[in-house]
This record gives structure tokens, sequence and C-alpha cells, in this order.
């Protein structure tokens, strides 16, 4: 078979997932690359972050050639990775899923069982996917402040504990975040209009899903331009397992009186109170008391197998 001549680079997390998968996911490498001669490599990751700077170096080192990175871990390894091709034109990236949640490619639907097979990502076709850009860094799904941020602060500690099961970290952690206390004031401008207030959670949505199940904002399109903004206003700790709940599972509609939607290109979020605040990027965690976010419209260039296309899906409401 004739060889293409990208370069195909492969970036291995082994802290993702509950196990380190190292050697079985260099062994799927090996073996698809027998069916498919390519010219490749395999990178691990040592520490958080190093994947960007691994994305950044072979862009160094191969300035005119066609490079497809694999993020071989979870949506936090993705993450990196994509943050490190955004402004690499000749650069683009996929998922091969080997952590928790593996939330980006649900925005796939049903094509989300094919980023499974390496044979499929390797010969895949490239698509134009949005992201969220921000002072922070870059993020897939969501970027999120509040309460939200902190639970997933919180969680990463609980992750390696399998019998918690994919949701199970996120909710323990946001047991724990509850009794600390839910509402912040925060200073918050969308769109050029401000929201000040009081707020327990403020959240930017481009992907489907995150936190291995939370789908604040079903209808939400990786390839519309716009961020969906969901702004949980204060709450007692009585209401709010009613309105998390509701915000979990897609029913913001239902709740117009707590929860705020909007749909914004950019959005400015910082703390009243001078503290500093938790920023939440498709997990990984940044302290500021400031965070200026904007659409990467149609900046993402992602590999997916041939035809596999976003899906999207229509708003909820238990009252229809």
């Amino acid at each position: 078979m004739e060889m293409d001549d990208s370069k195909h680079i492969f970036i291995v997390n082994p802290a993702a997932g509950p196990r380190d998968r190292t050697t079985e996911i260099a062994g799927a490498i090996r073996a698809a690359t027998v069916r498919t001669p390519i010219d490749y490599e395999i990178q691990i990751t040592a520490a958080p972050r190093h994947a960007v700077s691994l994305v950044e170096r072979a862009a160094d080192m191969y300035p005119g050639r066609s490079l497809r990175f694999y993020a071989c871990g979870g949506d936090g390894t993705l993450k990196e990775v994509a943050e490190g091709c955004l402004h690499v034109p000749n650069a683009a990236f996929t998922h091969y899923p080997a952590g928790t949640g593996n939330d980006f490619i649900k925005v796939f639907g049903k094509g989300a069982d094919r980023f499974h097979d390496l044979g499929q990502l390797i010969g895949g076709e490239i698509i134009r996917v949005d992201g969220i850009e921000s002072d922070c860094g870059l993020a897939l799904n969501v970027l999120s402040v509040g309460v939200d941020a902190r639970v997933a602060n919180s969680m990463q500690k609980y992750k390696r504990f399998p019998l918690l099961g994919s949701q199970g970290p996120y909710l323990v952690a946001a047991a724990e975040e509850v009794v600390k206390g839910l509402v912040q004031p925060y200073g918050v401008t969308v769109d050029g209009q401000s929201y000040d207030g009081r707020y327990t959670l403020i959240i930017a949505v481009n992907g489907y899903c995150y936190g291995g199940g939370f789908i604040p904002v079903p209808e939400s399109d990786v390839q519309d331009g716009i961020l969906d903004v969901l702004m949980v206003h204060a709450v007692s700790r009585v209401t709010a397992a009613k309105v998390i709940g509701a915000y979990k599972n897609g029913y913001y509609r239902d709740y117009p009186q707590y929860i705020t939607h909007l749909r914004a290109r950019e959005l400015t979020v910082y703390s009243l109170g001078g503290k500093q605040m938790d920023v939440n990027m498709d997990g990984e965690i940044v302290r500021t008391g400031h965070v200026g976010m904007r659409i990467a419209e149609k900046q993402m260039r992602v590999i997916v197998p041939v035809g596999v296309r976003p899906e999207v899906r229509a708003p909820r409401s238990r009252r229809q």
C-alpha cells in the first residue's frame, strides 16, 4: 500500500483513565500501522500540559508537512493536543479514546464508536469544528466557573476509584462542594452586555457532553459559530438539587427563573469579591480572577472516520 506523505504522531497519556494503558495502546498502533503503512512516532506525556509542548515541537520540526496528531487518552489529553494545534495550519488532530468520560466524541452520536478503531482514524478525513478560545487556554467541550469548576477540581482525587463508575467522581465531588457553599458574586459581560450578579455557576458550552454524562445544552452545535451560555443564579441548598439535576440533564428551559440561557460569541467573567476563581476547561483547572473567552469558529481541524459528522439534537423540556 502506498504511504501518504503525512507525519502521524500518537500522543499517549499514561495517566488517563483508571489505569495505565500505554502498552496496550502502543500494540494497537503497531497493529494498525502494519495494515496501513505510515510514517509515525509515539510520544508519551510525562506531566500536565506536556501534550501541548509535544505538538508545538513537532510543528517546529515539520513546518511544511501535513501533521496528524492522535490524542490517546481522555478529554484532557485531547484538549491539550487541540490547543497545540489551534494556530498550526498544517496540523489536524483526533481522539483515540482512553479516558474515563471521552466526552467530546459524543457529539458524533452513533459515529462515536468508530473512533475506537485506529484504522478508521488513520484513514480518516478532516472536518472543521468550533472551539472555545480563552485567556486561560482552549476548550472543546465547556469552559465554566463557579461551583461546577470547583467540582471539576475536586473530582481529580476520585478519578482512580473504578467502583465509582464514570459519573461517580463528579457526583462525590459535587456533594463535597455543595457543603462548602454555592454562590459567589461575578462580573459578567456577554457580547458587550452586562449581567453582573450572584451566580452558582456560569458555563460556556460548545460540545454536547462533559463530566462523564452532564448534558447542559443538548442542542449545542460544534459547527454553528456560537457559544451556548448558561448562568445558574443564586439558589439555596434546598433548591440546588432540583436545579442542578435539570441543568445536568439538559432541562434548563424548564427553570428560566433560575437558569438564564444566552447564545453568544464572546463572554467575560471576573470575581467581584476579588477572590481567585476556579476556571474549568474540559477538566483542566486554572485559578485566576478574570477570564475572557470567545468562539474559535471553525478553527479546529478534526480527523474523523470517513462519513462521520456531528449530530445536532433537539432541545429538551419535560413540560412540552
